[in-house]
């Protein structure tokens, strides 16, 4: 088929998977319309702001850095939402007789259909408004913005098919996980930034946008502005960056489809060397405890590592408990007790310990005939969360206490999160075995239909208990910081608080050991409905 004939072919194509897509269900039309609303009205609010900039000192420097930020987006949203497209797999077209260059022209059209391209050139045209002058401008910000957009979809096309085969496997949806830990701590990063611009103006971005202003896409914005202010040589050479990055990014994406269109794949290799399948133990189960408690142990890290649910509810514990604290400080709003948030969230993670060995709750079932058993158990996951636990709670208040020059809390901060951590432990073994429940294997649902009321007991009835339990450090920690010569003796917090939180955990396992044997037909019917 011809190029001619092939772009209408493959744009029909992205009409009608949007098109099936909306069929499926009411709901998802009307989140559909919603979104498509919800970005027209941001793209509205965004065209005027930048067109009310025509005039300002620094509406060049906002424009550069706008179309740069976007552009950034469109090469990094392929890599945590591979879904979000279903033309951005190529390989599905790969039984076709089609050739790399009429496929690239043709998905290149595609690409131009959709929410985010019309978004993105409402952006680019109000950054062109924001900065041309003269007719002469304006006619290279027709120009600039038609590059400027065509360099973005062909960036995150060039990239999405560099990694499509990570992207459609279970690394690659392992990739996804990182998507809310990039979005939450870029909106802090951009609090933090917006804070110190409301103080100091946009006077420090203007040496950035000088540098940025060369750099495709935004080299095109660049050109306009310099066609504002007659340096018509310049923008020669902004506009031909742009135009040369885009004939790259086009020459990158073709090679890679060529590739793609040629190439076996990893399952394919696997089944013609059946001994790649074979795995073999790490060094992780020699480091260990023997017996039933590293076995345990181990299980609890493979998960961790390995399933995607878990993987995101601690990326997501991980990545708060840093961000809230150590922001804070840097902001100036901190306080050094803000670090014990890093123990609570990571300690979420003890509660609902057999929801997420679904159905497979049977074969830990099978294996557990006695108090002692279900203690061990209990035990074994309760030091792989250590593992990790411990020394981030320790890392993130000593980053805590370094930003705020505090250092003679450090013993007794340290000493209420470990007590704390040891409460959340103990609270989070009893709350597995009283109010387990299900999580979904599919969809970004933590629980199922029906258990809602199960999670909400489970971890918010545990964390005020937790909260409860640690209550005696606390008020030691109060009675020391008020009293005249406290200060002296607040370093006692520290072992204070490691006997303290390692005694509540051992207790909260013997007391949830005995509940969990004998519920454990109860456990496995809560957890399987997955």
């Amino acid at each position: 088929m011809s190029a001619a004939g092939l772009t209408p072919v493959v744009v029909r194509l992205k009409l009608s998977l949007l098109r099936n897509g909306l069929r499926q269900s009411a709901g998802r039309r009307a989140a559909y319309i919603t979104s498509v609303v919800v970005v027209l009205l941001i793209a509205a609010l965004q065209l005027l702001g930048l067109i009310a900039l025509r005039g300002n000192a620094h509406a060049a420097t906002i424009a550069v850095l706008l179309v740069e930020v976007l552009a950034l987006g469109w090469a990094v949203m392929p890599l945590f939402f591979p879904s979000g497209d279903e033309t951005l797999d190529p390989t599905r077209l790969v039984m076709l007789p089609l050739r790399p260059q009429p496929l690239v022209r043709a998905l290149l059209a595609a690409s131009l259909v959709g929410i985010g391209p019309l978004f993105t050139l409402c952006l680019f045209t109000g950054a062109v408004i924001s900065v041309a002058h003269g007719a002469a401008a304006y006619g290279v910000g027709v120009l600039a913005v038609v590059l400027a957009l065509l360099v973005c979809v062909a960036l995150a096309r060039a990239v999405a098919a560099a990694n499509i085969r990570l992207l459609t496997s279970r690394k690659g949806r392992d990739l996804a996980v990182l998507s809310g830990l990039v979005i939450a701590v870029g909106a802090q990063l951009v609090n933090f930034g917006a804070q110190r611009l409301g103080s100091a103006g946009l006077s420090p971005l203007d040496p950035v946008e000088n540098v940025l202003r060369w750099v495709p896409p935004a080299s095109s914005i660049g050109a306009v502005d310099s066609v504002s202010r007659g340096a018509y040589g310049l923008a020669v050479a902004q506009l031909a960056l742009s135009a040369a990055a885009l004939a790259g990014l086009l020459a990158l994406w073709s090679r890679s489809l060529t590739t793609l269109m040629t190439s076996p794949d990893e399952s394919t290799l696997q089944a013609a060397d059946p001994g790649a399948r074979e795995r073999t133990s790490t060094g992780l189960s020699r480091l260990l405890p023997a017996g039933r408690t590293g076995t345990v142990m181990e299980r609890s890290l493979r998960y961790i590592w390995r399933d995607p649910k878990t993987k995101a509810a601690w990326v997501t514990s991980l990545a708060i408990g840093l961000i809230v604290p150590v922001f804070n400080a840097l902001q100036g709003t901190g306080s050094i007790y803000f670090a014990c948030f890093a123990a609570g969230m990571l300690g979420i993670q003890m509660y609902n310990q057999f929801g997420q060995d679904t159905s497979a709750f049977w074969m830990v079932a099978m294996t557990i005939s006695s108090r002692r058993d279900a203690y061990a158990e209990l035990r074994g996951r309760a030091l792989a969360l250590l593992l990790i636990t411990l020394p981030y709670a320790t890392l993130v208040t000593v980053v805590t206490t370094a930003l705020l020059g505090a250092w003679p809390k450090l013993p007794e901060v340290l000493g209420l999160s470990f007590a704390l951590l040891g409460a959340m432990l103990a609270t989070g073994a009893w709350s597995s075995a009283r109010f387990p429940y299900s999580i979904p294997q599919e969809g970004y649902k933590n629980v199922v239909p029906g258990q809602a009321g199960l999670a909400w007991i489970s971890i918010f009835g545990g964390m005020i208990a937790a909260a409860l339990l640690t209550a005696p450090v606390i008020a030691v920690a109060i009675w020391l910081n008020v009293s005249s010569d406290g200060d002296r003796w607040t370093w006692l917090l520290l072992p204070a608080g490691v006997l303290y939180g390692a005694l509540i955990t051992l207790l909260g396992l013997r007391l949830a050991a005995p509940r969990t044997a004998g519920r454990l037909p109860e456990i496995l019917t809560a957890v399987s409905k997955g």
